[in-house]
């Protein structure tokens, strides 16, 4: 109901801002740099640091949170046990820290996230003990925000951790106006607490700071993960469109070759032919065989062109759902038998998939083409699609068919081999092509008389095979 309240132009932008705030999770290897960058070089010195000068100030200075008074339930003894337990705390997620090269990644970001909150705890204590409102620790806070922007992956985790350093200084404010300001005078001197009676605007300019820092180091993160991201495409865009050119000229020139010796031996045939009508018995019989053989070679030769035209079309970056309903539409059109059922299991997210069209187009509709061939006129295709934890892309075609006899499997991505009639032995040449030709790989599970199920796995992020075997 609130969409009704903006108008069309309204909504189109507020989704354009949205975008600009929408960052992939960084790959394992980059957080685990990011966290040993800031973690373990930046963050657990200056905690070193500034344990050490609250030690000292314990031992040697006591009288730094006043003297011991008895209408405080808080003693300087047990503000030291917190500090022993911020120590303990700051110990054990350190280590982690530490061994985050082998530990896992999920553990180490857990430690990262509790030590933040821990700092967070321990720094709105210290700062209420040090000037509350007017204590120089605030702008710890803005440092614990901007540390957790480079430590802590984007997403509701880090906005839900810059949410609560915030709250905590929050309860800082708080705690000064409504409780130190109920002190007596005597404990507030022993403390040297200056009382607050109410939050006031510079509380309110100080919430803005931590929150315009938080929404900056997003910002600013969301602005480098984008250009990182478009700059490793552009690279990646001219590998594969420069290794394709090459492949092409290789295949075209391969072709070539081919095509002409046809070429004369077909007309060697001609004269041959024309010689026979000599009379010679056997010529018109071995002219026949020879022209038929030529004819075959030449259509074999032209699929291959097809098979191998490498530099045709360019390097897009393509979304895996959509492509994926185009190639069902080609193969399972409305005049589709109604015993076919097409079921689609498509997850909801995918990264794009740097490839020629016309590549994935042709390895997709071959699965899809076999499977409606291996039904006939009724059962089920299967197609789903799933992107894993390392951003690999998962394709899988399955059908309800007859299957595979275990003999043939080890042959049937063999160019030229069929069991079809009229089949010339291409199409899983094509898809196993296709598929490696960009760092990826087939899969087949099949079982006679339970179907067939066809798996193409793509990787996130690959240099390109020219050669694949």
């Amino acid at each position: 109901m609130s969409a009704a309240f903006l108008t069309s132009g309204q909504l189109e932008w507020l989704k354009r801002l949205l975008t600009l705030f929408e960052i992939p999770v960084p790959d394992p290897a980059r957080l685990r740099r990011r966290i040993e960058l800031m973690e373990c070089h930046l963050i657990l010195p200056v905690k070193v640091v500034f344990i050490a000068i609250i030690a000292y100030s314990f031992n040697y200075q006591q009288h730094w949170v006043g003297e011991v008074i008895s209408t405080l339930d808080v003693t300087v003894e047990e503000i030291q046990y917190i500090f022993w337990f911020y120590i303990l705390a700051s110990a054990v997620l350190g280590v982690v820290v530490l061994a985050s090269k082998i530990l896992p990644l999920a553990l180490v970001q857990w430690s990262v996230v509790t030590s933040s909150m821990v700092d967070g705890l321990f720094i709105a204590g210290m700062a209420l003990l040090t000037g509350g409102l007017d204590s120089l620790l605030f702008w710890l806070f803005v440092g614990l925000i901007l540390r957790n922007s480079v430590s802590v992956p984007p997403g509701f985790s880090q906005l839900f951790l810059n949410f609560f350093i915030s709250l905590c200084y929050v309860l800082v404010a708080i705690l000064d106006v409504s409780v130190i300001g109920g002190l007596d005078d005597t404990t507030r001197r022993a403390f040297d607490l200056t009382p607050h009676e109410e939050l006031g605007e510079p509380f309110f300019l100080r919430l803005v700071v931590l929150w315009l820092t938080a929404l900056c180091g997003y910002g600013y993160q969301a602005y480098l993960e984008r250009e990182r991201l478009a700059a490793e495409e552009a690279v990646e865009f001219a590998a594969r469109e420069g290794q394709l050119h090459s492949a092409g000229r290789v295949a075209a020139e391969f072709a070539h070759q081919i095509k002409n010796p046809l070429a004369i031996i077909n007309n060697a045939a001609f004269s041959l032919h024309r010689s026979a009508q000599s009379g010679v018995a056997a010529a018109p019989e071995l002219v026949a065989i020879i022209q038929e053989e030529v004819a075959r070679a030449d259509r074999v030769i032209t699929q291959l062109m097809g098979y191998a035209q490498l530099s045709e079309g360019r390097v897009e970056k393509l979304e895996v759902v959509g492509e994926l309903e185009r190639a069902l539409a080609q193969v399972f059109p409305a005049a589709v038998p109604a015993g076919i059922v097409v079921r689609r299991k498509f997850a909801a997210t995918f990264p794009p998939l740097l490839m020629q069209r016309n590549h994935l187009n042709e390895a997709l509709v071959n699965l899809l083409q076999n499977a409606r061939e291996a039904l006939g006129d009724s059962g089920t295709v299967t197609v789903t699609a799933e992107c894993g934890r390392d951003y690999t892309v998962k394709i899988a075609v399955s059908d309800t068919g007859p299957g595979i006899a275990p003999e043939l499997l080890e042959r049937i991505y063999e160019a030229y081999y069929t069991t079809k009639e009229k089949g010339t032995g291409l199409g899983l040449a094509i898809v196993k092509h296709n598929t490696e030709l960009y760092g990826g790989r087939v899969l087949v599970e099949s079982e006679l008389g339970h179907g067939a199920k066809f798996t193409l796995i793509f990787p996130a992020k690959t240099w390109m095979k020219s050669n694949p075997s």
